[in-house]
């Protein structure tokens, strides 16, 4: 089974269903219950690739650094050379 579609579409919506969330671990149970709700045809090894695989690209996009569309509001590019 081709598991790429479900991965995308609880990553895409993981802004809406984890409004609020801040731990890795709320978050891998915010997945789990979407997919017991959503996806409840899955066996749990294929729950556990779409869980692991949502928390990667979720950890890709910042989503747990306080990040806002995919980006870190701690950003590298600013200089941090004295320009005096």
């Amino acid at each position: 089974m081709n598991l790429r579609p479900i991965i995308d579409e609880i990553a895409s919506q993981a802004d809406d269903f984890l409004d609020g969330v801040t731990s890795r671990e709320q978050a891998r149970a915010g997945i789990a219950e979407l997919l017991t709700m959503d996806y409840s045809g899955l066996v749990a090894a294929d729950r556990k690739i779409v869980s692991d695989a949502v928390m990667a690209t979720l950890e890709d996009e910042s989503f747990f650094n306080g990040g806002f569309a995919g980006h870190s509001f701690d950003d590298d590019s600013e200089s941090t050379d004295d320009e005096s």
